[in-house]
Parts: structure tokens; sequence; C-alpha cells
């Protein structure tokens, strides 16, 4: 079948698998922003071994939607001429760089290996997401990556 639109060539049954993935970091680090915060005003341990799993698993997710929006970007070169993608891209890199970093803080002991630094790099993560989550919408709904043709909105 020819795609009039840019399709997705990391996909299982038709649906592309970077957007169902792509949930599970953004929640893994809010949440981790919410530990954070809450470790911030309370000083009780456990909430920085939340942040730091939540991390972790934001990472291992990072990862994996990483490889699948890769194998688009690489597999569709529709993908590629978007400025949008770009900026996107860069942004999420940059999340995971700041989640990396932000998990080797958490591993340190005592009220600084949240406050400040740790509490800093989960709203900058936070607030990058943002910016890339905006971007990845405009990917699928304003430039229709991934949709078949068929697909309405």
């Amino acid at each position: 079948m020819a795609y009039e639109t840019p399709r997705s060539t990391a996909s299982v049954a038709g649906h592309p698998i970077h957007p169902m993935l792509v949930p599970i970091p953004i929640a893994c680090y809010l949440g981790a922003l919410v530990t954070d915060i809450v470790y911030a005003n309370t000083a009780q341990f456990q909430w920085t071994n939340f942040s730091q799993w939540l991390l972790l698993v934001g990472i291992i997710f990072t990862v994996l939607a990483a490889i699948a929006g890769a194998i688009d970007v690489i597999g569709e070169p529709r993908i590629r001429s978007i400025p949008a993608l770009w900026v996107h891209a860069i942004g999420n890199v940059t999340v995971l760089i700041l989640a990396i970093f932000n998990s080797f803080v958490h591993t340190h002991d005592a009220y600084t290996s949240v406050v400040p630094t740790g509490l800093t790099l989960s709203v900058i993560t936070v607030l990058i997401l943002l910016v890339t989550g905006w971007l990845g919408g405009e990917l699928v709904f304003r430039h229709r990556v991934g949709m078949k043709p068929e697909d309405r909105l």
C-alpha cells in the first residue's frame, strides 16, 4: 500500500512502536520530580529510593523509545525532512543525558542526593519534555507521521 504520509517503519500490526513507549518515561520522569519535591519537603529517605527507581525505569524506556524512533527516522526519508523532528530528537537525547546524570546524583547519601541538584535536574527534564512532547504531537497531528492516509483525527 502506498502511503501519502510519512510512515512508521518500527511498528507492530501497523501501530507505531515509538508512541507506545514514550508515555512510560514521561510518567517516570514526572514521578521522579514529584518524589524529589516530597523528599525536599519531608527529608524521608525512602522518597529518594522512589526517585532512583523511577529514573532507572525512565532511562530504560527512553532508550527503547529512542531505538524505535531512530528506526523510523532511518527508514522513512520524509520524516527526516521535518524540522520539528530534529528539535524533538535532540531534546529527547538531552533528556536522556540529564536523566542518567540525575540517576548518578541520586546515588549520593543524605539530603544532597536530591537538594538542590537532583531536584533541579528533575525540573529541567520535565520542562524539556513539555517541549519535546509538544513537538512529538506536531509530528503526528500536523505532519501525520505514522498515520495511514485513511486515518482521520
